[in-house]
């Protein structure tokens, strides 16, 4: 890969280039990306002789624990490995805009960035540009712990890899189960209410038809069930988010047509099982589907506010018990688990549950971290970094920790079935798994692998029962073959696909939200399909087309 260079100068004149004195003692030269930076491995064995500084970029929740160096995970991470990390803070409803600014400023660079989360797209454009440094050398060399998940996982160091061979940042790895039964095969689950189905004498529906009946009735004796249920507030039948990937109410489509319906908000894609990749939002059967969609608007079934409300909104009329149906990653998340069971595949032409893209490799975020050019001591980081992969740390990383000073931990400290320090959920009890975790975890890069639960930590009781609603609910109904593997695409193609997908994503969910609310006609269905070729829907396709058929050559 041709690198510009861009913060070169910047370096040149900010930081002495030529030696410096390592962690362990010794000379070595400013790493600039292309050759690693060799110090003694045994320097960097953990705690350190004498503390080291570093300095990382990270993000936290809206509401929880600003300083990073008050959680009690990293607090010990410091006492552990003698390296104190002065970090820059930044809530994650700022992250965006401002973590762009700060890769742009060598002031405001750190060594590394804990919560990246950068896209193919921004991940490539800074290794060109050399704000970041590849790491597959470090990995091999400062790295056992994440070496040792590359080894036991081959597929996850390919799918950190670019054309070159080059490891631009560090994943992050959640394990979940795998192919059909994955956790992420399914992300927006709809959820029915069963109290408001057995108050009325209503079965669990399977068809489409039944469905929009049950939903008829929650509409037609909605001052019965305020009455019995002591709801405050109107009765909404249905409730979701409109091109909300995690709130949307695309499953409910699977099963007009051809069966693909179009669960992939961010590419609209599926794969047949003759390996060909479509654009799900062309096919007849997601017309078919958005009509009914629009039938339930119309008939007033549909939240009002469908298009337009945020997640707050949104969960705060699921805690007031207002919802006959709505779709979430977790109920307990928008309502409890007790009144709420999954919705099964509705049956309109077929059958069918297409699971999410990529999901068959469980969950697995590429860009989630980056070691920058201004970083004086590479290997040091590196070293620090891997911690990250130690399988008993991981799960706190993810989840929460032990021993906190507050009223509750999301581990117990416990014993594996060989004696050995195993980490334990705690009951969650009524508290919301996001807002718990939230306040306890630190997110960046891990690995929590399949063969970790019951040996360094339990199954998350949320997790576990979410992954038996896929297994009951869902796995049988997902009758096609493939998903779209995780690939990392060149950057002149990442950059095409992104231009292209900046338009044909905004006019895909532009339209469908306009249809849902006001309808459509066959003549606006083909000036639609015109309108996409005329976006490059043709060249779009073939991009993803030429990497999955390099992924299956």
């Amino acid at each position: 890969m041709k690198r510009k260079k861009l913060l070169s100068v910047l370096l040149v004149a900010a930081i002495a280039v030529g030696a410096f004195t390592g962690c362990g003692g010794g000379s070595a030269a400013l790493n600039d990306g292309e050759e690693m930076q060799e110090v003694d491995v045994d320097s960097l064995a953990f705690p350190l002789k004498e503390q080291a500084t570093i300095t990382g970029m990270t993000s936290f929740p809206v509401g929880t624990e600003s300083e990073p160096n008050n959680r009690t995970i990293f607090k010990r991470l410091e006492e552990d490995t003698n390296v104190h990390v002065e970090w820059t803070a930044i809530s994650s409803d700022q992250w965006g805009d401002k973590i762009k600014l700060n890769m742009a400023n060598l002031d405001t660079l750190t060594d590394f960035v804990f919560t990246a989360n950068f896209g193919d797209s921004d991940l490539l454009n800074y290794a060109d540009q050399g704000v970041i440094i590849n790491l597959e050398d470090y990995i091999d060399t400062y790295m056992p712990n994440l070496k040792a998940v590359f080894d036991k996982a081959p597929e996850y160091r390919k799918m950190c890899e670019d054309e070159n061979g080059h490891i631009w940042a560090l994943p992050w790895i959640e394990q979940l189960g795998s192919e059909k039964t994955a956790i992420q095969t399914v992300g927006s689950m709809p959820f029915i209410n069963k109290k408001w189905l057995d108050f009325l004498g209503l079965e669990m529906p399977t068809t489409v038809d039944e469905f929009e009946q049950v939903l008829i009735a929650f509409k037609d004796n909605s001052k019965e069930l305020q009455k019995e249920f002591g709801i405050e507030g109107d009765i909404i039948p249905m409730s979701c988010i409109i091109n909300d990937g995690g709130q949307d109410p695309a499953i409910l489509i699977n099963g007009f047509g051809e069966g693909y319906g179009d669960v992939d908000m961010g590419k609209h894609i599926a794969v047949t099982d003759d390996l060909k990749v479509i654009c799900t939002s062309e096919q007849e059967g997601y017309k078919d589907g958005v009509a009914w969609l629009h039938k339930l608007y119309s008939e007033g079934l549909i939240d009002a506010e469908a298009f337009t409300q945020d997640w707050a909104t949104y969960v705060a009329k699921g805690k007031s018990g207002r919802y006959g149906v709505c779709f979430t990653w977790d109920v307990a998340n928008v309502d409890n688990l007790t009144d709420w069971v999954p919705l099964k595949a509705l049956k309109a032409d077929t059958v069918n549950i297409t699971p999410q893209n990529g999901s068959f490799t469980s969950g697995f975020d590429r860009g989630r971290c980056v070691v920058t050019a201004k970083c004086e001591q590479p290997a040091l980081v590196c070293a620090w970094l891997d911690q990250m992969y130690d399988p008993f740390q991981s799960p706190q990383n993810n989840w929460g920790t032990y021993g906190e000073d507050d009223d509750f931990d999301i581990f117990e400290l416990s014993e594996n079935a060989s004696g050995e320090k195993m980490l334990k959920h705690a009951p969650l009890g009524d508290a919301s798994p996001v807002e718990v975790r939230e306040a306890e975890c630190v997110a960046g890069p891990l690995a929590i692998l399949d063969e970790y639960y019951d040996v360094y930590v339990t199954c998350p009781d949320d997790a576990q029962y979410r992954l038996d609603w896929i297994k009951d609910y869902y796995t049988d109904d997902m009758n096609h073959k493939y998903v779209y593997p995780n690939v990392l695409m060149s950057a002149d193609d990442t950059e095409d696909l992104n231009d292209l997908a900046t338009d044909i994503l905004s006019y895909i969910n532009t339209t469908k939200a306009a249809w849902i609310m006001d309808g459509f006609t066959d003549a606006d269905w083909d000036a639609y399909l015109n309108e996409l070729d005329d976006y490059g829907i043709e060249e779009y396709i073939g991009i993803y087309q030429k990497y999955l058929d390099e992924f299956y050559k």
